[in-house]
């Protein structure tokens, strides 16, 4: 999958609209007879762009967080994220930081934003018995597999055929998988219900199988671009994880953290909660509303417990 630099060329205009406004107000952008456009002509427009008020939304959002939770930010995990951006990206990451408008610098100062963020989430998060039996009921610990991507859902079938036919899966891999990760090692990889290194089809054939078993061709989709890949999997070592919670309770725990984290309605109540500690005020009319979503979140749950309490 071709991953892509986040916050890239949408917010570039905004970027540049809003340092524009450094300069003087009355600075002469173009002038033509009977007129002229002016700096604050063109920050007065733009700010009604809705890509430019989602920005100021994020800034706000991001500048809260960074000044509560920056601290617990280390430069070792800046460094970390910077370097598994560019191993992910590869040859194209230069080229992709610079065409979202970041320099080394400035994407490592976004990152800090970033991790603040999943900072100030994970402070808010309190684990309940049924947060780790929710965790529990979708867990499934590490397997050993071996997998092949395909380049068609023809060919999938076609190498289907040939391991029903007591084809070498590993040999047939490194011939024809076009996952360059895993190819050269006939396919092998690890990964539990967590892993993001292979899609959920792939992950939920694979626990179904037992040791030695391979699959059918499993079709998987991609939900950003919604191109379907096609796999086959064969099964190394499955492991089943038993009855034993406690066995794996590490893994529930940040399973259950992650869970909550990723919960948009969760997300919402603690920028709420944050905004509100940090006492945001907007200055400029024209953005007045950028934070109603947050601030009505957090109205809500004022109202849900004055009427639990009547």
């Amino acid at each position: 999958m071709k991953k892509k630099i986040l916050l890239a060329t949408a917010g570039l205009l905004s970027v540049i609209v809003l340092g524009a406004c450094s300069g003087s107000s009355n600075q002469d952008i173009a002038t033509m007879k009977g007129g002229k456009i002016t700096v604050e002509d063109f920050y007065n427009e733009a700010k009604k762009e809705q890509t430019n008020q989602s920005l100021v939304r994020n800034m706000i959002i991001y500048k809260v967080f960074e000044n509560a939770y920056g601290d617990k930010v280390t430069d070792k995990q800046i460094d970390k994220e910077y370097n598994k951006q560019a191993k992910q990206l590869g040859d194209s990451f230069e080229s992709q930081l610079k065409s979202a408008g970041y320099t080394k610098k400035s994407y490592k100062e976004y990152l800090k934003q970033s991790l603040a963020f999943q900072e100030g989430l994970k402070s808010h998060v309190k684990i309940t018995d049924k947060d780790l039996k929710s965790a529990w009921d979708s867990f499934h610990p590490e397997v050993t597999a071996r997998i092949i991507l395909a380049s068609s859902e023809d060919e999938a079938k076609e190498i289907k055929k040939q391991l029903d036919d007591k084809g070498d899966f590993a040999k047939i891999a490194k011939e024809k998988s076009q996952d360059a990760t895993t190819k050269k090692d006939g396919g092998e990889i690890k990964f539990d219900s967590q892993s993001s290194t292979v899609p959920t089809e792939v992950k939920e054939a694979a626990f179904k199988l037992k040791d030695g078993e391979v699959s059918d061709v499993v079709t998987a989709m991609d939900s950003s671009t919604y191109q379907s890949s096609y796999y086959i999997v064969k099964m190394e070592k499955n492991s089943s994880k038993g009855n034993d919670m406690d066995k794996y309770k590490k893994e529930l725990k940040q399973i259950a953290e992650d869970t909550k984290m990723a919960d948009q309605t969760f997300s919402s109540e603690v920028i709420a909660k944050e905004l509100k500690k940090a006492n945001v005020k907007i200055k400029d009319d024209s953005f007045e509303n950028i934070l109603s979503d947050f601030l009505t979140t957090n109205s809500s749950n004022k109202k849900a417990t004055t009427e639990s309490t009547k």
